[in-house]
Order: C-alpha cells, then structure tokens, then sequence
C-alpha cells in the first residue's frame, strides 16, 4: 500500500491557536452551562473528560473570534504536563472555544480524514516526537513551528477511514463507560446533597475529620518505569475524573499513601482530587486523607463541595499552594456518624461500579493502543 509522507506544514491542515487577548474569559466568568470552554484539564490520553470542562456564557462566545472550534477539529495541548494530547471534537459537542494552552488542526477532508490523523496523533511514536519538540522544564510548550516541521503519514482516503472506523470501536465504549461513570458520581453527589440539607450538621475541621500524609518527593535518580517498583505521583499530571494512573515509578519511596486514601493536590493547582486504588509514593505536591472513621466516601464529596474550583484557599507568590495547617483548619459540616455509616453503605456499592468500569477502559485503551501502531504502519491489511 502505498503512503504519503508530508511535513505538517505541508499537508492539508488548517493551524488555529486560542485567544491570548483582554477577550479571554477569567474565572468568574465561568459558568455551570453554555458554550464549552476547554482546557488542558479536558483532555487525557485521547479521552474528552466533560467534567473538566468550563462553560462561558453565549454573549461571551460572541466576544471572541480566536479558538473556535467545529466538529472533527483536532484539539492539541501544546503547553503544560499534558503536551501533545489529542481530542477530536465530534458535532455532538456542538460549539466550543479553546484556552491558550491548545491549537486547534482543521483538516481538508477532501484529502486527509480527521479521525485518521488523530488516531496518528495517539501514535505512541507520534506522541513521543510532540514531548521531545517540547521546550522548557517548569512549563513544557510545543511551539507550532516546531509542529509544522513533524512529517506525518497517511494511505488513500478510503483506507484512513476504514482504519479510523476500527480505533473508533474501541473509544465508544471507552465513552459510554466515561458516561456511565459520570451518571453515578452523579448520583452518590445528589445523595450527598440531600443529607447536607436534611439532616442536623455540625461543624468539624479536616484535623478532626481525617488523617494526612503529607508528600515528599525523593530524588529523580529512583525514578522508573519498572512496574515492579511502588508507583509515584508528583501533582495531578496522572489525575483522571476519579482514579489516578500510574505512570512513573519509584524504588526509594518517603511518603506513602494508601490504597482507597484521597489525594489531594496542595500546590499548583489546590483542590484537585482523585482516589488511588494502589499503595503509592506521594511527592510534595500532593498529601493523601484517610478519614477517622473509615467514612472515605462522604469525606470525598465534603472535599469536592469545598473545593469547588481550585486554590480556593493557599497562597505562594508563583503557584497557589496551601500548607498541612491551614489545611487541617478547613471547616466542613458534618452528620452524625449514623448517617454517614449509611452514606458510606450506599456509596461503597457506587464507588465499586465505577472502579469496574475504569478498569474496562483501561483495557479497552491498552488493547486499542497495542492494535493502533500496527494498523498505522500497515501490518494489518483493512
């Protein structure tokens, strides 16, 4: 079969970057619904993360030009931990706006499919060459020169697409079970919610509600990839919707957290939580809540209601941080531990669906990443 080979520069694509004016949306400015706003937060490994999106208003959308997005745009980090994600942007989605932090790929679908040259994108290989375009170590950037320059491949039309209807199989169901994740999160919140408005409350700080472990981070030498060796987690570069991913490793672990503890991210940005299903090592931008009580799953949601949008608390004069003790002096309201026993009974069973439907993805994602390369590079006939 044949190929054709081409700098991106070269090839069929349209390069669009996000705002960087005074019109650029600031957070409170933010809203519930709207027009989608997203972020480097959105994106994870190829998978659209709707509960990290941001909304604006539709007079807002007006006021910005730059960024827009349509359906089957390609949606690239270019800056920041996640560099070199992709997301395609289906029609479902309808409107959108992209931060500064993303580029947006057009293609001409006349000669070069979407789908295809996403899956490209996913290509270890192709991810892999976006990082080591990358420059700076605090804030990694892809410049879109640098971009232009990587050569991309692609078969004739009718093939990319035969190969994009393959890979898209598999990251359907990995989005139905994104759905099915959110709607029960959904439901133990609103559970949540209806205890905090019903029930009689009184006011505890996380020093009486919780342990913490607070993170510190060993030296890179320990750093791995050896699977074998305890997994280690900095910030929230690993942080998914619920469950973090193990991705670097460490043989000299400080700090550990353990399995089913909270963590969450005491600098750049504060707030942000996930659980983690494994014992881990934890480095100084992250600490990890055990509740007292052994009421995990109602402490999660009085965490996520607190901390609402990040750094609501915490300072620092380059990145918001907080330290362990203005942290144990938060205030949350809090039931009687009868009803939070009954909470943590029903939640448990929500908390266990949704662990086995991250599992499935995750699966369904090692499976359809082991197939990618090899239908890319033409090993597979379609």
């Amino acid at each position: 079969m044949s190929y054709r080979i081409e700098k991106m520069k070269d090839a069929p694509l349209k390069f669009i970057d996000g705002d960087r004016s005074s019109k650029y949306p600031k957070r409170n400015e933010f809203q519930s619904e709207g027009i989608m706003f997203l972020n480097a937060n959105s994106i994870s490994s190829g998978i659209f993360d709707i509960s990290a999106v941001n909304y604006i208003s539709q007079e807002k959308y007006e006021t910005i030009t730059k960024g827009r997005i349509v359906p089957n745009d390609i949606i690239l980090t270019t800056r920041g931990n996640g560099v070199g994600d992709s997301f395609l942007f289906k029609e479902k989605y309808g409107e959108g706006l992209i931060n500064a932090q993303m580029l947006i790929i057009r293609c001409d679908e006349k000669m070069l499919s979407p789908q295809y040259l996403y899956y490209f994108f996913t290509n270890p290989a192709c991810k892999n060459y976006f990082i080591n375009c990358s420059s700076g170590s605090a804030q990694p950037q892809l410049p879109i020169k640098s971009l232009k320059e990587i050569e991309i491949k692609y078969p004739p039309l009718p093939t990319q697409r035969r190969i994009a209807s393959i890979l898209s199989a598999y990251d359907d169901l990995i989005e139905n079970n994104l759905k099915r994740i959110k709607l029960l999160e959904e439901k133990a919140f609103l559970r949540y919610k209806g205890i905090v408005r019903n029930e009689k409350m009184e006011e505890l700080t996380i020093e009486d509600l919780a342990n913490v472990v607070m993170g510190q981070s060993p030296i890179s030498d320990t750093f791995t990839d050896e699977k074998n060796d305890i997994p280690f987690h900095q910030g929230v570069t690993n942080f998914t919707n619920y469950f973090v991913e193990h991705k670097i490793y460490c043989n000299s672990p400080i700090k550990i957290a353990e399995a089913g503890d909270i963590l969450f991210s005491v600098r750049a940005p504060v707030g942000r939580i996930n659980f983690t299903t494994d014992k881990i090592c934890i480095g100084r931008g992250l600490c990890a809540f055990r509740n007292k009580k052994g009421f995990q799953n109602f402490f999660y949601h009085q965490l996520k209601e607190f901390f609402f949008t990040e750094d609501v608390i915490g300072n620092g004069a380059i990145f918001n941080a907080v330290t362990k003790l203005e942290l144990m002096k938060v205030k949350f309201k809090t039931p009687s531990e009868k009803i939070q026993l009954e909470f943590e009974n029903e939640a448990k069973v929500i908390y266990n669906l949704i662990l086995n439907l991250t599992m499935q993805n995750a699966k369904l994602m090692e499976a359809r990443d082991i197939l990618l390369p090899r239908l890319m590079n033409g090993e597979i006939e379609v």
